[in-house]
Order: C-alpha cells, then sequence, then structure tokens
C-alpha cells in the first residue's frame, strides 16, 4: 500500500495571495488506500473582512472567522497534519498558491510548505474527456459521488475531491493493470497529453510500450 495522500481544499476572501487575498478555511482529508484515514478542518482569522458576495458564496461570515483561531495558528496545526504527505486538490493551482503563501507567513522554514501538488482537474481531463465539464461538481454528478454537504465549505469539498481521487486510482489501476496508483503516478499522467496518456504510464512504470 502506497502512503497517504492529503487532499486539501481551501475557502479565501479572493482568488489570489498576490492581491492581498487570504484564507478563511482549510480542510484536509488524508487519503490511504482508497479509503479516508483521518480529517483536519478549520476557520481562521486572518484580519481580513469578507466580502457580501464571498459571504454569499461560501457561507463564511465575517462573525464567523473573528471567533476562529488566528491563521498562523491553524495553519501550522495543517502543516503538522499533512506533515511529509504529497498533496492533492481540484483546480490545485489556487490552493497551492494559497497553502504555500499562508504558510511563508510562518517562516521560510515552515513545514510541508513544498509538498507536491496533483490536481483532480487535471487527471480528469486526461481520463475523462467525455465528462459535460471538469468543474468538481459536474464530475461528482457524473461519477455520481456522494454529496459531502454545502458545496464552497472546505471539507465538503475536501470530501468530494477525495471521492474523486480514489474514483481516478481505481480506474488508473484498471487500466493498466496496477496494484496501487502513486502520487508521482498522478503527477506523470497529469503532466502528459491526453493522447499520450498511455504511453506516459508505461514510460513512468518502466514498461515498454506495445508497437501499434
Amino acid at each position: 500500500m502506497t502512503g497517504p495522500i492529503a487532499v486539501i481544499d481551501f475557502e479565501t476572501t479572493g482568488l489570489s495571495p498576490a492581491q492581498g487575498d487570504r484564507a478563511t478555511e482549510v480542510a484536509v482529508v488524508l487519503v490511504q488506500g482508497g479509503r479516508v484515514v483521518d480529517r483536519f478542518q478549520s476557520l481562521m482569522n486572518a484580519g481580513v473582512r469578507i466580502s457580501s458576495f464571498i459571504e454569499s458564496f461560501t457561507g463564511i461570515s465575517n462573525a464567523m472567522v473573528a471567533a476562529a483561531p488566528p491563521a498562523a495558528q491553524v495553519m501550522a496545526e495543517a502543516a503538522r497534519f499533512v506533515g511529509s504527505a504529497p498533496l492533492v486538490a481540484h483546480n490545485a493551482g489556487f490552493d497551492r498558491r494559497f497553502w504555500q503563501a499562508e504558510l511563508a507567513r510562518l517562516g521560510p522554514d515552515a513545514p510541508a510548505a513544498h509538498n507536491p501538488f496533483a490536481c483532480t482537474m487535471l487527471l480528469s481531463r486526461r481520463l475523462y474527456p467525455q465528462a459535460p465539464g471538469h468543474k468538481l461538481g459536474t464530475l461528482a454528478a457524473f461519477h455520481a459521488l456522494p454529496a459531502a454537504g454545502r458545496a464552497h465549505r472546505a471539507l465538503a469539498d475536501a470530501e468530494v475531491a477525495a471521492a474523486l481521487l480514489a474514483r481516478i486510482q481505481a480506474d488508473l489501476c484498471s487500466r493498466f493493470g496496477l496494484a496501487a496508483a502513486s502520487h508521482s503516478l498522478l503527477m506523470a499522467v497529469q503532466a502528459c497529453q491526453r493522447h499520450a496518456l498511455d504511453a506516459a504510464v508505461r514510460r513512468h512504470l518502466g514498461t515498454p510500450s506495445v508497437a501499434a
């Protein structure tokens, strides 16, 4: 069995930490062997105001974050929870930016700041081109994944992303006759072109390609 993978999701005040946006909630779901083995979730107070649009979108209010622990405390706990586990997120570029920006505030030696990220959106584009779309909710409906609560709350979205990851790993195992689909394999798959998926997997596994 491969080691645990940490599926992460943030709710934030906006789209870009480079523009001053901050995290308001983080959730991490640890997955191993296709099963959820642990969870972490917390609101966080970064001392910034949430707009009425974001409040209606996420359901997270200024009063809720005012009563939450400081962002630095929550991020330190999240980083310890993740440890050395590689990370996965849906639309991972977004979550990676906030993960790294919030941890950078803890100092240059913050743990887990540079753990590798795989992206279930990119993976789904490679594996499920027939899906009607590749947003998390669309893929959850396409695969009939169980609902986990209100969308655009961190734990609910992380739970759905974890279920999608398990489906992706199972499909890779079935398609290529694998006992497990490691995080490094996921990274190789997301980096390839869709038409080159089989060749990329065989190259990663060190298996010769079959000539057409």
